[in-house]
């Protein structure tokens, strides 16, 4: 399991576009990392127009955003443009990326266990270190929070 100061893994993503993308790509930048379980989905939809009534904010903060589901790069860009989203969305097909951050966890809903994205966020320094971590992400209030922490960062 990550913790706060550890170095984020050498992992690698999809971007919508098709193109791999990485956290290493933002190095010398911060970078906000938010894991979610599914595309279209009400609390997904939620976190990820919330975070982007605020890239703006972010981007004045010296921050990206990079949100991660399983959702294939088509997935992505259907969201998207649905919602108009302003933050960049990335895959984990395999779910090595969600393993690597401790997100794919064992769920339960209605008894039955099953395996999914437990909705995180990672707020990464400019040197690649975590500096803070949410995990089990309650929606309403979140961006904001996030933001506060990153505007705290150098």
């Amino acid at each position: 399991m990550l913790s706060e100061g550890d170095r984020v893994p050498d992992v690698k993503l999809t971007a919508m576009e098709g193109e791999p993308v990485s956290p290493a790509d933002f190095r010398g930048n911060k970078l906000v990392l938010y894991f979610y379980p599914k595309d279209d989905t009400s609390g997904c939809t939620r976190e990820a127009q919330d975070f982007s009534a605020l890239a703006g904010e972010f981007e004045k903060a010296g921050t990206w955003i990079l949100g991660v589901s399983r959702d294939d790069p088509a997935s992505h860009t259907r969201f998207t443009g649905k919602y108009d989203l302003k933050v960049r969305l990335a895959s984990d097909s395999d779910g090595s990326v969600c393993e690597a951050f401790g997100t794919w966890v064992e769920k339960s809903m209605y008894g039955r266990k099953y395996m999914g994205i437990e909705r995180a966020t990672f707020l990464v320094n400019r040197d690649g270190t975590i500096a803070r971590i949410w995990r089990k992400v309650k929606v309403p209030g979140h961006a904001e929070q996030v933001l506060a922490a990153a505007r705290e960062l150098p």
